[in-house]
């Protein structure tokens, strides 16, 4: 009898897993109808897969079978509770969806808070259909409570539910929350979906927009505050006064908006961000390298700092080079590191690994050109048994420079970092390169960053996002406050249709020149530049 019994629970699984690939939700009741009658020992496998199937989107869009999930659903859930079935993070987030469609958010919340009592963690997906009714309603501060709810179990808001927060806000008419999420937006995307931008279009095109901002404000403070946020945005309130104008419009290649004329930023991390990066990055070397040989390199360093860029040597000698016959050009290295000095007149950091400095000192030429880096303070042998990696990671960090090599850095070193900002600060600080008949080609960290922007001066600037490759095409929404901030070119359309172009106005958008690496890194010189060494 028991052999019969397990074989039948084994078929219902096979059935009811057949139910859910066909999204068929009156089989499944059946089936699970029939297993009541049956005395069937039922696993929480068994409840939440008839969960799954009246709490999935083609069942509640459905006016036929909504009705009769959402009813069956809380049954199923009650019969869990009645038999003592573990409830499981998945069973909650199947209740809070049905909750969401039977627009009662406040029991699903009331769910999500007792969960810790369980010992289950909510996710994100438990979250989102309580938030997302919760603004739909209107009931701003049970968002509100939501989100924070989210922050303090760790759990990261993703572009849906920043927007969620961000409409209800427009819609009550909360300017600062507005303001708020507008930054958080930023912060969890570069390219913004077209249901936000229709949010943030909504918002600055209405009258409430207006009514927030200031008339005087402390230049020097908010320019402080874009210096120290990496630039692009300042977070110290609304500026400017009066109506907003919203137009789509085209960022030239050399950063400039063909709406306002305002020259977009390119975005770093801001300093804390880059401090801790630092320390992170030591961290972990000082945990998988020798703790004497980073210290010393961090020692070292300290006491030679004044570099723009750091070169990954290995990278470049290797690139497409006969990795089984060994093959290393160090032509290549010196095309590089003799381009960059061309272009400050300062030598960069050369980090390469003592196993093969050894292995090329053989050459009398190669001998001859290190010994004249390390006479010159721009050579950093690693130590045997050491990964370079984090060397020269470290000392770009540590120093806010840039880092040539064309490493994507996604191997596991890279991983253990986790960072969101790793993304943007690669942007800012990497340069890529080719060569074409052996002359090095610098593909320098681009003029602007494609991400939400927030001017000096008020105005602000809004990326859509796009599967193109071809930036300059690119839709932003350009968002000016004309009678408070600098004027409008005489380009700008009052359309509010049109999308303001930077072809045939004058600007190259397509020129990118980069003639100063301190026109990218943003560091000043504090000494004189090395004396140039022999050719």
């Amino acid at each position: 009898m028991t052999k019969k019994k397990n074989s039948q629970e084994s078929q219902l699984s096979y059935e009811l897993g057949t139910c859910t690939k066909q999204n068929n939700l009156k089989k499944a009741i059946s089936l699970y109808e029939s297993a009541l009658t049956q005395n069937l020992k039922l696993s929480p496998q068994h409840f939440n897969s008839i969960l799954h199937l009246c709490s999935i989107p083609e069942t509640l869009n459905s006016e036929i079978n909504k009705s009769l999930a959402i009813e069956y659903g809380f049954r199923v859930y009650n019969d869990m509770l009645s038999k003592k079935i573990p409830l499981t993070e998945a069973t909650i987030t199947q209740i809070t969806r049905l909750c969401a469609a039977k627009n009662d958010p406040g029991f699903g919340f009331g769910l999500i808070k007792g969960m810790a009592g369980l010992g289950l963690v909510p996710r994100l997906r438990t979250y989102g259909p309580t938030l997302c009714c919760f603004c739909d309603n209107l009931s701003v501060n049970e968002a509100y409570e939501v989100e924070n709810h989210m922050i303090s179990n760790g759990v990261r808001l993703e572009e849906g539910e920043v927007c969620d927060l961000l409409r209800v806000s427009c819609e009550v008419g909360k300017g600062e929350k507005v303001y708020e999420y507008l930054h958080k937006l930023r912060g969890v995307v570069r390219g913004v979906s077209e249901e936000s931008v229709k949010v943030v279009e909504k918002w600055f095109r209405g009258e409430k927009a207006a009514e927030f901002g200031v008339e005087e404000w402390d230049v020097g403070k908010v320019r402080e505050e874009k210096v120290r946020n990496g630039g692009g945005w300042h977070g110290v309130g609304w500026l400017g006064t009066g109506s907003w104008v919203v137009k789509r419009v085209e960022v030239g290649g050399d950063g400039v908006c063909c709406g306002c004329g305002e020259k977009l930023a390119c975005v770093d991390i801001d300093c804390g961000e880059t401090e801790r990066f630092a320390q992170s990055v030591a961290g972990l070397a000082l945990e998988r390298e020798s703790k004497s040989n980073f210290k010393s390199f961090m020692d070292w360093l300290e006491e030679h700092s004044d570099y723009e860029a750091v070169v990954d040597a290995a990278n470049i000698g290797l690139y497409q080079q006969n990795f089984a016959e060994g093959g290393f050009s160090i032509a290549q290295l010196d095309a590089i590191v003799k381009e960059l000095y061309d272009r400050n007149k300062k030598w960069p950091l050369v980090v390469l690994h003592n196993k093969r400095l050894r292995a090329l000192q053989g050459n009398p030429s190669c001998r001859k050109l290190f010994d004249e880096w390390l006479a010159q303070g721009n050579l950093y042998a690693t130590p045997s048994g050491s990964n370079d990696d984090w060397y020269w990671l470290y000392a770009a960090v540590k120093l806010k420079c840039l880092l040539v090599t064309n490493d994507e850095m996604r191997d596991h070193i890279f991983e253990l970092l986790g960072s969101s900002f790793f993304l943007q600060w690669k942007e800012r600080h990497q340069v890529h390169y080719t060569f074409s008949k052996g002359a090095p080609q610098l593909k320098m960290p681009p003029t602007y960053s494609v991400l939400i922007q927030e001017s000096e001066k008020g105005p602000w600037h809004v990326p859509t996002a796009s599967e193109s490759s071809d930036e300059p095409s690119r839709s932003w929404l350009c968002i000016t406050r004309p009678s408070s901030c600098h004027s409008v070119p005489s380009n700008f359309s009052n359309s509010n249709n049109i999308l303001v172009s930077c072809k045939n106005t004058g600007q190259d958008s397509h020129r990118h020149s980069v003639d100063k690496i301190t026109s990218v890194t943003g560091k000043r010189k504090e000494r004189e530049p090395s004396p140039s060494r022999p050719q």
